[in-house]
């Protein structure tokens, strides 16, 4: 049994370690651009990471990948659902993050995001409704103790402000 500092001290450590084999793992994707000359019609589906710098009309589907659109990439979708969501361009349709979504300053964004972290920069154009997902820490709530999934909730909100 851990006492109260060395559950912390473990758990912080634990997190510590899982974002950085994040962060390995993100260096490890591939990433495609598609240029801006490219103009893409249709449903398009990926796992890694992709950029649009070009022209995009469909549906975009990647629950796990990581989406970046460009500063003169214009989208039109009927939805997009990825991992994370970056907008530095144009976007008319709604968007789900199951992480997070950002728009930069000087985009547009018309429709609605759902999310469960977002950041919106100073001079954007916004025109929709913003809901936000609950975010639950990464513990499973059946192979704990009460009192480890309790103290794995409050660390998870500090770390969520």
């Amino acid at each position: 049994m851990f006492t109260d500092s060395g559950y912390i001290a473990y758990t912080v450590n634990s997190r510590y370690n899982s974002l950085m084999a994040e962060k390995q793992e993100q260096i490890r994707r591939n990433i495609t651009i598609f240029g801006e000359e490219t103009e893409f019609d249709g449903v398009l589906e990926f796992k890694d990471r992709l950029v649009i710098t070009g022209k995009f009309n469909g549906k975009i589907i990647a629950p796990t990948g990581d989406l970046a659109i460009d500063k003169n990439a214009v989208c039109t979708v009927d939805s997009i659902d990825a991992n994370s969501i970056v907008v530095s361009g144009n976007v008319k349709g709604n968007m789900t993050a199951s992480d997070r979504i950002e728009i930069c300053s000087g985009s547009t964004v018309d429709g609605n995001i759902t999310t469960a972290r977002i950041r919106i920069a100073n001079n954007v154009d916004f025109s929709g409704e913003i809901s936000m997902l609950d975010k639950e820490p990464d513990v499973d709530l059946f192979s704990v103790a009460s009192d480890e999934y309790k103290k794995a909730m409050i660390l998870h909100s500090d770390v969520v402000k």
